[in-house]
């Protein structure tokens, strides 16, 4: 699945574009590397997030296409 999709589905990003978006300006790696919003993520996957100056680390635990809001956290887990 690719990135931006992930970061949607599982509401680690709210949106899709805002997704696009920190891909774009290099706010996201995946397993240590600056990920594009294309790169496709798979279970084990560490994803991280800047925002600001604050930083979010996430395991991809799932891979779903869709996910209601009690589900979005099966997806991850924070470290």
């Amino acid at each position: 699945m690719r990135l931006d999709k992930f970061l949607k589905v599982s509401r680690l990003i709210k949106r899709r574009t805002v997704a696009n978006e920190a891909c774009d300006a290099g706010r996201v790696t995946v397993n240590g590397v600056t990920a594009k919003a294309s790169v496709k993520v798979k279970a084990g996957d560490i994803i991280e997030i800047q925002f600001g100056n604050q930083s979010v680390r996430a395991e991809v635990l799932d891979i779903r296409d869709t996910s209601k809001k009690e589900e979005a956290k099966e997806l991850f887990r924070y470290l």
